[in-house]
C-alpha cells in the first residue's frame, strides 16, 4: 500500500497493462511540471571530478508553499517549429547537479535520473583495501566509468497507444504501468492537473531490457475478471455490496503487487518545507522484482510523488555482487565464503557480470583457463 494512493480499475492494452492510483484528497501545497529540454546528449555536473552523462528528455520542477497554502504549477509553452533552432549533428546539454533549487519555493530535478545516479553510485569508489586481486586503477579510480542501459517507453511496443486512448479517470494522480503482467513502474504526482499534464512523460522514461522483450514476446495478456456472486444478488443494495466486494478485492491485488517494490535503502536527497526528496535502492535480491526509485513525501507519509524503474536480471545481479563485496570489504575469499562458492567461482561471476576489468588479468585468465579445463 502506498500511503495517500488507491488503485483503480484497469485498463489493457495488448501487453500493456495501466492501473490508475487515485487519490481521495489532492497535495496542493505541492505542485510539478515538466521543462521540456532538446534530444542532445546531456552531462550532468556532479562535483569537481564526477559527472553523469545521459539523455535527458526533461526535468521536472517542483513548486511548494511554506505554509500550506495552494500552489499553483506553470504551464508549457509551445513553441512554434519554424521558430526552433536547427538541430546539431551532436550536441551536449549540461545540467548542474540532479536536483538543483532555482529558487526559495522551486527545485528542478531530474526524473528517474535520481535513482539510476544512485544506483550507478553503489560502491563506485570501489575496494577500500588494496588486495593484491585488484587492479592499480580499480583501487585507484573505483568503478569509473560505470556505465547501464536502458529503453526509452516509445520503444516498448504498444506504451504509447495505451497512454493514448486510454481514459484518466477523475482525481487520477498516478499510473502503474505492466508489461506482459509484469510490473515495469509506479508513477504518482501530488495532483490530478499534475498527472494530466505528465501523462505523456511515461514514453519518455527508463523502462528496462526484459520489459521491452516481453512485448515483443508477448502480443497481448489475458483480461482478469472478478466474479460478482449472483447467487448473493436478491435486490439492488446486494448488488452494490458485491461490486463494492469486487472493487475491493480489485484495490488490495494492486497494493499487494506494489508492495514488492521494496526499499533496502533511502537516502533523502533535499528538503522541501515540509516534503523531502529522495531515492532509494532494492534488497537486490535475485530471486524477486528489484526495484529503484525516487519519492517526495510529507511529514506524515502521505507519499507526493513516486517514480521506479525495474532492474533487469542482470543489473539485479550486479548490485548483488557489488553489494556483498561491499559487506566483505571487497576480501574475494571473504565473499566467495558468504555466497557459498569458492575464489574461481566468485571471480567468474565477477567477470560475467561485467566486472572482470576490476580484476588482476592473471587471476581473471588463470581462472578461466581452469574453467575451461573442466576443474
Amino acid at each position: 500500500m502506498i500511503a495517500g494512493l488507491r488503485a483503480g480499475p484497469a485498463q489493457t492494452w495488448g501487453a500493456v497493462r495501466l492501473v490508475p492510483l487515485l487519490r481521495d484528497e489532492p497535495i496542493t501545497d505541492l505542485r510539478l511540471h515538466a521543462r521540456l529540454h532538446g534530444d542532445e546528449l546531456s552531462i550532468v555536473e556532479l562535483g569537481p571530478r564526477e559527472s553523469y552523462i545521459a539523455y535527458v528528455p526533461h526535468a521536472f520542477v517542483a513548486g511548494w508553499t511554506g505554509d500550506g497554502t495552494p500552489a499553483a504549477a506553470f504551464g508549457t509553452q509551445l513553441v512554434a517549429p519554424a521558430d526552433k533552432a536547427l538541430p546539431r549533428v551532436a550536441g551536449l546539454r549540461f545540467h548542474r547537479r540532479l536536483a538543483r533549487r532555482e529558487d526559495r519555493n522551486r527545485l528542478r530535478f531530474l526524473p528517474l535520473h535520481l535513482a539510476v545516479e544512485g544506483f550507478l553510485d553503489l560502491q563506485f569508489g570501489g575496494p577500500p583495501i588494496a588486495w593484491q586481486e585488484w587492479t592499480r586503477a580499480a583501487v585507484a579510480h573505483g568503478l569509473s566509468p560505470r556505465v547501464e542501459e536502458a529503453y526509452r517507453g516509445a520503444a516498448v511496443q504498444g506504451l504509447d497507444d495505451a497512454l493514448r486512448v486510454f481514459e484518466v479517470h477523475p482525481g487520477q494522480c498516478g499510473v502503474v504501468v505492466y508489461v506482459a503482467d509484469a510490473l515495469a513502474s509506479v508513477f504518482a504526482v501530488p495532483h490530478p492537473d499534475d498527472y494530466r499534464a505528465l501523462h505523456a512523460t511515461l514514453l519518455q522514461d527508463y523502462y528496462g531490457e526484459l520489459l521491452y522483450h516481453y512485448t515483443q514476446l508477448y502480443p497481448a495478456v489475458p483480461g482478469f475478471d472478478v466474479p460478482v456472486h449472483d447467487a448473493r444478488v436478491h435486490t439492488v443494495d446486494d448488488l452494490r455490496a458485491e461490486l463494492a466486494r469486487v472493487r475491493s478485492e480489485w484495490e488490495q491485488f494492486h497494493n499487494d503487487v506494489m508492495f514488492t517494490v521494496r526499499a533496502l535503502e533511502s537516502r533523502p536527497v533535499y528538503r522541501m518545507g515540509r516534503f523531502t526528496l529522495s531515492r532509494f535502492l532494492p534488497p537486490f535480491d535475485p530471486a524477486a522484482d528489484n526495484h529503484i526509485g525516487e519519492t517526495i513525501t510529507a511529514d506524515d507519509g502521505t507519499v507526493a510523488y513516486l517514480k521506479t524503474f525495474r532492474l533487469s536480471a542482470a543489473q539485479a545481479r550486479r548490485g548483488f555482487l557489488l553489494s556483498r563485496l561491499a559487506a566483505c570489504d571487497w576480501s574475494l575469499d571473504a565473499t566467495a565464503e558468504a555466497l557459498g562458492t569458492d575464489r574461481r567461482g566468485l571471480v567468474l561471476r565477477l567477470d560475467r557480470a561485467g566486472f572482470g576489468y576490476l580484476l588482476r588479468p592473471d587471476i581473471l585468465d588463470a581462472c578461466r583457463a581452469a574453467a575451461r579445463a573442466g576443474r
